[in-house]
C-alpha cells in the first residue's frame, strides 16, 4: 500500500465511525516526527474513543500495528501514532483550545 493509498484507507476507517470535520494536514517539512496528520471530530468522549478504536482495529487487520495510542482513558483527544500518519480525534472543545490546523498551516 502506497502512503497516498494508506492515507485514504485511514481516512475511511475514520469516516467508517462518522468522524466530522476531517482535515488532512501535510506537515513533511515541518514536523520530524510524521508527515502527516489527520485531524477529526467526535461528538462525545465515547464517539472520540470509538473512532480512535477502530482505526486501530482496522489497521492492525491491515498489518499496520499503530506505534502508540494515546489519551484513550479521557477521550477529550485521542492520538493515533501510524508512523507517517498521526491521527487526532477530538471532542470540539479540545479541537478548538488546541487549533492545530492554525498551529500546522
Amino acid at each position: 500500500m502506497d502512503s497516498k493509498e494508506f492515507k485514504q484507507f485511514v481516512i475511511e476507517k475514520m469516516e467508517d465511525l462518522k468522524a466530522r470535520d476531517i482535515v488532512d494536514l501535510d506537515v513533511s517539512g515541518k514536523s520530524t516526527v510524521t508527515d502527516t496528520m489527520l485531524v477529526c471530530s467526535g461528538n462525545s468522549k465515547r464517539h472520540v474513543s470509538s473512532i480512535a478504536q477502530n482505526v486501530v482495529y482496522e489497521m492492525k487487520q491491515a498489518g499496520h500495528a499503530p506505534l502508540s495510542v494515546e489519551g484513550q482513558a479521557t477521550g477529550d483527544w485521542v492520538l493515533v501514532d501510524l508512523g507517517e500518519i498521526v491521527v487526532h480525534v477530538m471532542q470540539d472543545e479540545a479541537r478548538d483550545f488546541y487549533q492545530l490546523e492554525k498551529l500546522w498551516s
